[in-house]
């Protein structure tokens, strides 16, 4: 009888072609996905049906904290399946108390909701501002959020995100929205009033190109939410949990800025869903018993993982500020020797660089030669590698993406 292999060396059970036939045929044709079906992963490293391997600059949007089968995570996975996996939230269990916690000491808000993804915990964050309101007055259900933001895809979400692309579908949506440039204080001065019940504020934008908010903006924000009692709200879906090399983006002013309500998702269980709203105690009281739920939301097996990754994030915050540091060095050196680079920006691992063409082809042409990242907003190249990216692969990033680059290109 020969061995079982291990995972990584199992034979992929289906072809690209089958599962490309499959999905046409079965699912909601809603994705133009790329012509690459993964099987497996280890580090930074993704390796498709046929073996071959990726460098992965993009993991899984963010979400891949840790890359792939990282021995502690793994560990966790394989003691809480054969405990408990799911429990439902008309029972207690050991793990969700103790990361509301952890998250309150990392935060600095207090009380934690726990759903199933970013989108989920945006949806609570506007029930918070319109029960708020509500509470003051019938008139005071206005959103003021920001142009080119994007904060998920459900309805509520998609009725204050600042790109008329994701809106127009699905119009007439959550009435009361109103979007201002991201760091024009005027245009925000002027859209907050008594009738604002909250102020939504990405960080730094992720979809809308790596766009970071100023501090003199950020701290006007909160300045206007307190003078009308509004209720700010900074979604830290994609940048905060360790991506910019702090606990929350809002952490790297200083003093540090508060907001009311903080909300993130992506990193915290390396891969598996968990989203979260932190609020202070005036925006966690808008919320009383039977106003909000979840079936899945802070089950056993999401929490334990995220509190394993909080454990190792601590460990890994100083690498994220250096390895970041070093990547952004490394794309700053090549706009030298590619003049249609027009800007690298960002922090820690969350990094945007702004070509002056389209650059959808240069994602597939990254595929062909071994390397991961995506295009948004049409000519921004987003980097959101793994906290665990070290300067080599980094070095070796940057060598791929000079022989990309150098490629020619169609007028």
């Amino acid at each position: 009888m020969s061995a079982v292999p291990p995972p990584e060396l199992e034979t992929p059970s289906i072809s690209f072609d089958q599962i490309q036939e499959l999905e046409s045929a079965y699912l909601l044709q809603n994705y133009a996905r790329y012509p690459l079906a993964l099987h497996r992963g280890k580090g930074c490293y993704v390796y498709d049906l046929e073996g071959n391997r990726y460098l992965d600059l993009i993991s899984g949007i963010g979400v891949n904290s840790l890359g792939y089968a990282h021995p502690r995570i793994t560990k966790i996975i394989r003691q809480q399946a054969g405990l408990l996996i799911h429990s439902s939230n008309l029972y207690y269990h050991e793990y969700q108390g103790r990361l509301a916690e952890r998250l309150a000491r990392a935060s600095g808000l207090g009380r934690s909701f726990f759903c199933n993804s970013g989108a989920e915990a945006m949806e609570g964050a506007l029930k918070m501002i319109r029960s708020h309101g509500h509470a003051l007055s019938t008139e005071k259900y206005e959103i003021v959020s920001l142009e080119n933001s994007f904060h998920g895809r459900t309805l509520g979400a998609i009725s204050i995100t600042g790109q008329p692309k994701y809106r127009k579908d699905f119009e007439p949506l959550l009435p009361g929205a109103r979007f201002v440039p991201g760091n024009n204080i005027a245009a925000l001065e002027a859209a907050v009033n008594e009738r604002t019940g909250g102020i939504v504020l990405e960080f730094i934008q992720g979809e809308g190109g790596i766009n970071p908010i100023s501090e003199p903006f950020a701290r006007k924000a909160r300045e206007l939410a307190d003078k009308f009692n509004a209720l700010l709200v900074f979604d830290e879906i994609q940048c905060g949990v360790g991506r910019p090399g702090a606990y929350f983006a809002y952490q790297l002013l200083d003093p540090v800025l508060l907001p009311d309500i903080v909300i993130a998702a992506k990193p915290m269980a390396c891969g598996l869903p968990l989203g979260v709203v932190i609020a202070n105690e005036k925006a966690a009281a808008t919320i009383k018993p039977g106003m909000h739920g979840t079936t899945y939301g802070g089950g056993p097996l999401a929490c334990r993982v995220a509190l394993e990754f909080f454990d190792i994030l601590d460990e890994l915050l100083p690498s994220i500020n250096a390895v970041g540091g070093y990547f952004r060095m490394r794309l700053t050196e090549l706009m030298r020797q590619f003049s249609f680079i027009k800007d690298v920006r960002g922090q820690g691992l969350m990094i945007g660089v702004e070509l002056d063409f389209p650059c959808k082809q240069l994602v597939l042409d990254g595929m062909k030669e071994g390397v991961l990242f995506n295009c948004t907003h049409d000519t921004v190249l987003r980097f959101l590698p793994p906290y665990i990216l070290t300067e080599s692969d980094v070095d070796r990033a940057i060598d791929l993406l000079k022989r990309i680059f150098s490629k020619p290109r169609e007028s």
